[in-house]
C-alpha cells in the first residue's frame, strides 16, 4: 500500500488496471475508484495539508543538506548602482603628483599599465582566468585584482541618427590611469620566472601596453618614474643654533654656527 502513495507508482498501477484484460470488469473499476478517493490516501487526509490551498498537489521533501553549486563564469559587475547610466568621463591624470595605486600592496609581482585606458569586464575576466590557469600548479598562490568594473558603458547602434537620448547599456568598465596596478600575484612557493611568464600571458589579453613590477619597483607619477624621494633641506634659524649650543648639543652645531657666521660676513661684505 505504501507504493500507491507515490504519484508515479499510482499512475503505473492505474495504467496496468485499465490496460489489462480485466479492465471492463466492475471489480477493477471499483478498485480504481477507491484508490483515487481521498480517504485511501493518508497524505490528503492529514490536517497540515488539508488546511493549505495546495493540499491536492504532492510536496517533495527538501534534502537536509543542499548541494553547494559551483560559481563558474561569474560576471564582474556591481551589486547595485544609484543610476542605470553614467557619463563617459575622462581618464584620470595625476596632476598633483600622487603615486597612489602605482606600487604593490598585497602580492609579490604586479602588472602595471603604461598608458591611460578603459578596461571592460571581459578584459579583466580573461586576464584573471589566464593568471589563475598559469598559477594552478603553484601551491598557495593567489591572484589579486586591484580594479573593478563599476562604470556602465552605453552604446548606440550603427547608422542611428543623433539625439533621442543616450544609448542602451552595453558592458561594465573601469578607468585606469598611467601607472595603475591592475593585477598582483603572490604566494610562498611562487618563483620569479613563473610569475613573469604568467604575467606575460595576462598582458597579452589586455588592449594596452603593460609592465611587470615587483616590490623593488619605484612608484610613478604619470609617465615619470620616481627613483628616490627628494628631501627638502631644513632651514635652521640663528636663534635655534644659539639655543642648541647653550644646551650643549654637540660640536657639530658649533661648526654649523661658525659656517653661518662666515656666510653672514660674506653677505655683509
Amino acid at each position: 500500500m505504501a507504493s500507491f502513495l507515490r504519484p508515479t507508482s499510482l499512475l503505473a498501477n492505474l495504467s496496468r488496471m485499465t490496460l489489462g484484460p480485466a479492465a471492463t470488469s466492475s471489480s477493477s473499476t471499483s478498485r480504481a475508484m477507491i484508490l483515487l478517493s481521498s480517504s485511501s490516501l493518508p497524505i490528503a487526509s492529514s490536517s497540515s495539508l488539508s488546511s493549505s490551498p495546495s493540499s491536492s498537489s504532492y510536496h517533495h521533501p527538501l534534502p537536509l543538506f543542499q548541494p553547494r553549486m559551483q560559481a563558474r563564469h561569474k560576471a564582474l559587475m556591481p551589486r547595485r548602482t544609484n543610476y542605470r547610466k553614467a557619463h563617459k568621463g575622462r581618464l584620470p591624470i595625476a596632476l598633483g603628483g600622487s603615486t597612489k595605486a602605482t606600487t604593490l600592496e598585497w602580492g609579490d609581482f604586479g602588472l602595471r599599465v603604461n598608458e591611460p585606458c578603459r578596461l571592460s569586464a571581459k578584459h579583466l575576466e580573461t586576464a584573471e582566468a589566464a593568471l589563475k590557469r598559469g598559477l594552478k600548479t603553484v601551491r598557495g598562490s593567489k591572484v589579486y585584482m586591484r580594479v573593478f568594473p563599476d562604470i556602465p558603458v552605453c552604446i548606440k547602434g550603427n547608422e542611428t541618427r543623433m539625439g533621442k537620448g543616450k544609448g542602451t547599456f552595453e558592458f561594465w568598465a573601469c578607468r585606469a590611469g598611467v601607472g595603475r596596478v591592475i593585477f598582483e600575484v603572490g604566494g610562498p612557493n611562487l618563483r620569479p620566472e613563473i610569475a613573469h611568464a604568467v604575467m606575460k600571458l595576462a598582458a597579452a589579453k589586455l588592449p594596452v601596453t603593460t609592465e611587470i613590477i615587483d616590490k623593488t619597483s619605484p612608484p610613478r607619477v604619470g609617465y615619470t618614474t620616481i627613483d628616490a624621494v627628494v628631501k627638502t633641506p631644513k632651514i635652521i634659524m640663528k636663534g635655534e643654533l644659539d639655543a642648541m649650543a647653550s644646551l650643549g648639543v654637540g660640536a657639530a652645531l658649533t661648526s654649523a654656527k661658525g659656517e653661518l657666521a662666515a656666510v653672514e660676513e660674506k653677505v655683509v661684505a
